[in-house]
């Protein structure tokens, strides 16, 4: 098994991420495992079928006792996030009360913390999910993730664990009328088996970028491997690729970052 990260659950951190500032982690999967809708290979905390847990999600419950008590504590310290992230050990939107949870969070943040930020890092997967849609649109930052729209990519790299909709995903994240921030992965070297993994030419940017257009997302994130990854011939972008990817998403009239 690779060195990767299985964090704590439900609460973890703060912890200080490089795109959002001081985070508190809100892990809505086991402590003990992943539990994801994607089983991308270059995931820090492994793949799925390494990392199976033997515990249950917390509950709706646990999380809002849990995060109560969390923000209590940084309270009474003087230390005040600038976001409550959802992340950790797989897709927090797959989590049954992920709709409940997020409104307990809003009344907890607007309690506590009423400046920070409510974040989800989500892998697209169940963005055409009512409830979960509308949930997304009730956070601040709605996160989604589009490495790219070849699906060959798609299956070979982020290997869906389910049913995987591309068209209607785009669909769902365009109907978020700009309410979202689309995220992607920008990555070199190759996959287990050798075969090329690289997703900064052209022939992947191109498409990517017209999905972009169709979506009119609030802002574009774009980033490489940080940590270790289960497949070790995975490469980081360079930083003259992310710039060069990052001047055509500005050039298309979209706001982005870059996390080399």
């Amino acid at each position: 098994m690779s060195d990767t990260v299985i964090y704590p659950s439900p609460i973890f951190g703060p912890v200080h991420s490089r795109r959002l500032g001081l985070s508190l982690g809100i892990n809505l999967m086991p402590a003990d495992g992943k539990v994801c809708t994607f089983d991308c290979i270059y995931c820090e905390c492994g793949l799925n079928a390494e990392r199976r847990p033997k515990q249950r999600r917390p509950s709706r419950q646990a999380v809002a006792e849990a995060l109560e008590a969390q923000l209590c504590r940084m309270h009474s310290e003087g230390v005040v996030p600038d976001v409550l992230t959802f992340a950790g050990n797989g897709e927090p939107t797959a989590h049954p009360e992920f709709a409940g949870i997020i409104d307990d969070t809003i009344r907890l943040r607007d309690r506590f913390c009423p400046a920070a930020r409510i974040s989800v890092l989500s892998n697209a997967t169940l963005v055409v999910r009512q409830e979960v849609h509308a949930a997304l649109m009730r956070v601040d930052n709605n996160i989604q993730k589009l490495d790219t729209v070849d699906m060959d990519y798609i299956r070979r790299v982020d290997r869906p664990t389910g049913r995987y909709d591309l068209e209607a995903i785009i669909e769902a994240l365009a109907a978020f009328n700009g309410h979202v921030i689309i995220q992607t992965m920008f990555m070199r070297g190759t996959d287990a088996d050798g075969a090329d993994i690289s997703n900064t030419s052209d022939a992947f940017v191109q498409p990517w970028l017209k999905a972009l257009e169709r979506i009119r997302p609030e802002s574009v994130m774009i980033y490489t491997v940080d940590r270790k990854t289960p497949i070790p011939s995975i490469e980081k972008a360079c930083p003259e690729e992310l710039d060069g990817i990052a001047e055509r998403v500005r050039a298309a009239g979209l706001r982005c970052t870059v996390a080399y």
